[in-house]
C-alpha cells in the first residue's frame, strides 16, 4: 500500500505498519528535491476549555487551552506544521515573536538546515539581537519551539515517517548533530551521548517490535481536575478504571482539608495497587509544599508534581530530601525552560521524575538532550502532556527514550489528557492505557482546518459567538 505525500516522498506501508520511504526512478523529483522554505506563517488558536473547567489547577483556574499554530511552505509544495502550547491569553505575543524568527528560517532549504541541524537550532535561539528577549528561555523560545517543531514535522513528512521512527532510524552520530550541547558538556559531553546511543543498539529492534505490539504505558490526569465536582470525578475515575487505567494524577495545593477528601475519594476508588500522583502546580513555598505533602502522605502518592516555583532548583531539592522518608518523589520539568536548568535539577538531585514538554524546550533538539542526561543520571523521564496536541507531540520522543536510550520502563509512563484530539488529523492512539506508536508520516502536530477556522482568534465563530454572550 502507498500514500503519496505531497512534493515529497511516497510512503510504502509495510508488514508493521509503519511508512517507510520509498526511492522510485524517473518521476521521483520528491526525493531530490531541496525543499526551499518560500513562506511561514502562524494563527492564533485557542479553544474555550475554561467553560468546563478543563485544565484547571490550582494556579490557573481558568484556562483556554490555545496554540501557536506554525505552518511552513516549501517550494516543492511540502508542508510542515508545528505549534507551541499556551492557557489562552497572551498566545497573540507568541504569534508576534514567531513572525520575528519567521526571517530567518525562509529562503533555507530542508537539506540545508538538517545538515547542519545544530547550527540552525543556534541561529534560531542565539540571533545576535532576539536573544537578548530570553535568551533561551520565555516567549521567545516557545516560538522557536513551534518553528522547530514545524521543521521536524517537515523532515519526518520527507522521509515519508512518523517522527518516532525518523529518530530511531538515525544513526547515533546523527542525533548528536542535532543537539546543542553548550552549556552543558560539564554533564555530557558529545563523546559520553554517542556513547549512551551506541550502546542501546543492543535490544533496539525488539523494543521497537514491543512498542508496536504493546505501547507505551501512560497515566491519566482527566479525572481530577481541581474545579470538577465530586460527582464528576467519581464518574470519570469509574469510567477510568473500567478502560484499564491504573495510573492517575489528582491535582491539589487550594485547600488542604478539600485535598485530603478528594484524594482520599480517589484512593478509595482505584484501590491499594493501582498509582496515584498528585500536582500543585507551582502552588506552594518550599516549608509548605513539604508540611502540606506530609500530611497527604497517607494517600502514598508516588510523586508531588511542581510543589514550588518552577526555577527553585535549590528548592525542589530541599523538598526532594525531606519527602524521601516518605516514599514520596518529586516531578518537574514541564516549566522548565531549557536544557541548562534541567541539568542543574539532576546535579542538585532536586527531581526524582523528570517531565519533558515538547513545546516548553527547544523542541526534539533540546529534549534529546535531556533524555540523554536523565539517562545519565538514571532519573525517570515521564513526559507532560495534555494540553492541545501535547500528547501527540511527546509520544514521539517517549517512543525514541525508550527505544534509543533508557531501554527502560521502570517507574515511567507518559501523561494523558482525553481533551481536543479530535481537531488533529493523525490523533493519538491510546489502547490499554498504553500509546499505541503513530504511524502517519511527521510529527503528529497537523490540525484540521476547520477547527483551526473555527477556533482562530479573535475571527473564528467560536470565538465570535463566544463574544457575544
Amino acid at each position: 500500500m502507498f500514500k503519496p505525500i505531497p512534493g515529497g516522498a511516497v510512503g510504502l506501508l509495510d508488514s508493521s505498519g509503519l511508512f517507510s520511504r520509498v526511492h522510485m526512478s524517473g518521476s521521483d523529483h520528491g526525493a531530490k528535491m531541496l525543499h526551499k522554505i518560500i513562506n511561514v506563517t502562524v494563527r492564533d488558536v485557542r479553544f474555550p476549555t475554561s467553560l468546563e473547567q478543563h485544565g484547571s489547577d490550582a494556579m490557573h483556574t481558568d484556562p483556554d487551552y490555545s496554540v501557536a499554530y506554525v505552518l511552513v511552505d516549501t517550494d516543492s509544495g511540502l508542508k510542515g506544521f508545528g505549534f507551541t502550547f499556551t492557557l489562552g491569553k497572551g498566545t497573540e505575543i507568541v504569534v508576534c515573536a514567531v513572525e520575528a524568527l519567521a526571517g530567518l528560517v525562509v529562503g533555507k532549504s530542508l537539506q540545508e538546515i538538517v545538515s547542519n541541524f545544530r547550527g540552525f537550532y543556534q541561529l534560531l535561539t542565539s540571533d545576535g539581537q532576539m536573544r537578548w528577549l530570553g535568551p533561551e528561555k520565555g516567549v521567545i523560545h516557545l516560538a522557536a519551539a513551534a518553528v522547530l517543531n514545524a521543521v521536524w514535522d517537515l523532515w519526518a513528512r520527507s522521509e515519508g515517517k512518523p517522527l518516532w521512527k525518523l529518530l530511531v532510524d538515525m544513526d547515533p552520530k546523527q542525533i548528536v548533530s542535532c543537539i546543542d550541547f553548550r552549556y552543558i558538556t560539564d554533564v555530557l559531553t558529545e563523546e559520553e551521548a554517542l556513547d549512551i546511543l551506541v550502546k542501546a543498539q543492543e535490544g533496539k529492534q525488539q523494543r521497537e517490535d514491543q512498542m508496536l505490539k504493546e505501547g507505551y504505558p501512560a497515566y491519566t490526569t482527566s479525572c481530577a481536575w481541581l474545579g470538577y465536582s465530586d460527582q464528576q470525578l467519581q464518574q470519570l475515575c469509574t469510567d477510568a478504571l473500567d478502560n484499564g487505567w491504573t495510573k492517575f494524577k489528582v491535582k491539589v495545593g487550594a485547600d488542604l482539608e478539600d485535598d485530603k477528601r478528594r484524594c482520599r475519594l480517589i484512593r478509595q476508588m482505584i484501590g491499594p495497587s493501582n498509582t496515584l500522583m498528585i500536582d500543585a502546580n507551582q502552588r506552594w513555598d518550599v516549608a509548605e509544599a513539604i508540611c502540606w505533602v506530609s500530611s497527604l502522605a497517607e494517600f502514598k502518592p508516588l510523586w508531588i508534581e511542581e510543589p514550588t516555583s518552577p526555577d527553585d532548583i535549590l528548592g525542589h531539592a530541599a523538598i526532594s530530601k525531606a519527602l524521601a522518608p516518605f516514599g514520596i518523589g518529586v516531578a518537574t520539568g514541564e516549566q522548565c525552560h531549557n536544557r541548562v536548568m534541567f541539568k542543574q535539577f539532576l546535579q542538585a538531585s532536586a527531581l526524582q521524575f523528570l517531565q519533558i514538554d515538547s513545546c516548553r524546550l527547544g523542541s526534539v533538539n533540546e529534549n534529546l538532550a535531556v533524555l540523554l542526561m536523565a539517562h545519565k543520571f538514571k532519573v525517570p523521564v515521564c513526559p507532560h502532556a495534555g494540553g492541545v496536541g501535547l500528547c501527540e507531540l511527546v509520544q514521539h520522543l517517549i517512543l525514541f527514550d525508550y527505544i534509543c536510550v533508557s531501554a527502560s520502563l521502570h517507574n515511567r509512563m507518559c501523561e494523558y489528557v482525553d481533551h481536543l484530539h479530535e481537531h488533529f488529523t493523525s490523533p493519538v492512539v491510546i489502547r490499554n492505557a498504553h500509546y499505541m506508536p503513530p504511524k502517519d508520516p511527521g510529527y503528529s502536530c497537523e490540525m484540521l482546518e476547520l477547527s483551526v477556522k473555527r477556533h482562530s482568534y479573535p475571527e473564528g465563530e467560536v470565538w465570535k459567538l463566544h463574544m457575544k454572550k
